[in-house]
């Protein structure tokens, strides 16, 4: 944390740094003052009743957008079309060769993917935006009725929201610090915590930790868990995986080359939060589809979605995909084969394995082994909440592993991300 401190109080006394932080941080108070801004047409107290309906994946969905769902504001919906779109178009770059070269075709190709990406997040927010609608309408939550006016008015105002939040994030990317969705994901989540606070003197007032020494005794109990859980994700996230790597000696004219030791790193959490994200947004669309159409049956499908904290299969089933996404995204970012291939070309080998395919296999059996570890952490600080809620009845999200993995990820890539500014900065000056 003192290092972290030193790092932000340093990037203050450089003026271009500190027009980069002043630019984010007014960003970020724009993007803050816009959750608070009422989508006109919208019966705020029936539109929290959807949220209450879809259990702890609403809630979550509700931390991501600062609290702007409860409220029906233009930013109810946050920037997840704007991340949806992004796994997605990734994981069509995987099954379709055209789009596979474009991101290899270096920045033009970025710009052009980054295109599709907003495209594709403003039709997400579009058919979000009507699925709210129709849920709001079903419930007696439009003011008016349902005139055609108003479904234009309350759809294109969480849509344009999220098209904002699209943009803001953008500039801060090209003219702040740090990458801009995720600081505005950062800033949403921060935003909760006074609210997380509350809940906990709330429940204590009431008398649901117990009551005097005993019920201060489980506060400080829940803040230690967090705690641990916060060193938990930053051992987690930091961890990486070393396999020693050594280059043959070889001559050319006169001079020697290679003969050097280093290492491949692999990251214990390869594909960071983007699994619970993507597993995330699959479980939310059976249970959007049963909380607009079947919310009055009663069978075994239905019931799964209906109270998802109390079914175990849902548990499951969320765990499951935590796992499977967890490993498909590894493989996507991570290739053995191409790097083993890099490898020999470059004259380097493990020691013990011959370079090839032996190199690619033990690359492999490594990955495998920590993507296990990685997606297990990952299932269980997600579903960990779930759990804990239903034996205690406290509704802790917050302080839920996602959350606090989010917080800590985007923490440590932004003071990176500023130690690499100020870094090339201290070059530039020497160079002059």
């Amino acid at each position: 944390m003192g290092g972290m401190l030193d790092t932000l109080r340093n990037a203050w006394k450089i003026k271009d740094l500190r027009k980069k932080i002043l630019f984010t941080i007014a960003m970020l108070v724009v993007y803050r003052l816009g959750s608070f801004v009422p989508n006109p047409g919208v019966d705020t107290s029936i539109f929290s009743g959807i949220l209450d309906s879809t259990g702890s994946l609403g809630g979550f969905l509700n931390i991501l957008s600062g609290g702007a769902f409860e409220k029906a504001t233009v930013f109810a919906l946050g920037i997840q079309p704007y991340v949806n779109s992004s796994i997605i178009m990734q994981l069509l770059a995987v099954a379709i060769p055209a789009l596979e070269r474009l991101q290899k075709e270096g920045e033009e190709g970025r710009k052009k993917i980054q295109q599709y990406v907003r495209y594709g997040a403003v039709i997400l927010g579009l058919v979000q935006a009507v699925a709210l609608y129709i849920t709001t309408q079903s419930r007696g939550g439009v003011i008016d009725g349902g005139s055609v006016w108003s479904f234009l008015t309350i759809t294109l105002s969480f849509c344009a929201g999220t098209a904002f939040i699209m943009w803001l994030g953008e500039k801060i990317t090209e003219n702040g610090i740090g990458n801009g969705i995720s600081m505005i994901i950062f800033a949403s989540i921060v935003s909760r915590g006074p609210v997380a606070a509350q809940e906990l003197i709330d429940n204590y007032k009431m008398g649901n930790f117990g009551s005097g020494f005993l019920g201060i005794l489980a506060i400080v109990g829940i803040l230690l868990v967090f705690v641990v859980v916060i060193a938990g994700v930053i051992w987690v996230q930091e961890a990486e995986r070393r396999i020693p790597i050594q280059y043959a000696k070889r001559v050319v004219g006169r001079k020697m080359y290679g003969g050097q030791s280093t290492y491949l790193p692999i990251k214990v959490n390869l594909a960071g939060v983007i699994p619970i994200i993507f597993a995330m947004s699959i479980m939310m669309f059976p249970s959007t589809i049963v909380t607009m159409f079947f919310a009055n049956k009663d069978n075994w499908f239905v019931n799964i979605f209906k109270s998802p904290e109390q079914n175990a299969l849902y548990v499951i089933i969320y765990s499951l995909l935590i796992l499977f996404f967890t490993f498909f995204y590894s493989v996507m970012q991570f290739n053995p084969v191409e790097i083993a291939n890099n490898m020999k070309k470059n004259g380097g080998f493990v020691p013990g394995y011959r370079p090839g395919k032996a190199t690619s296999d033990y690359i492999t059996k490594v990955l495998n082994r920590i993507t296990w570890f990685g997606g297990f952490f990952l299932a269980i600080i997600t579903v960990a909440p779930i759990i804990l809620g239903n034996v205690t009845k406290i509704p802790g999200i917050w302080f839920g592993g996602t959350s606090v993995l989010i917080l800590v990820g985007v923490a440590l890539d932004t003071v990176k991300a500023i130690e690499s500014q100020m870094l090339m900065r201290h070059y530039k000056g020497f160079l002059e």
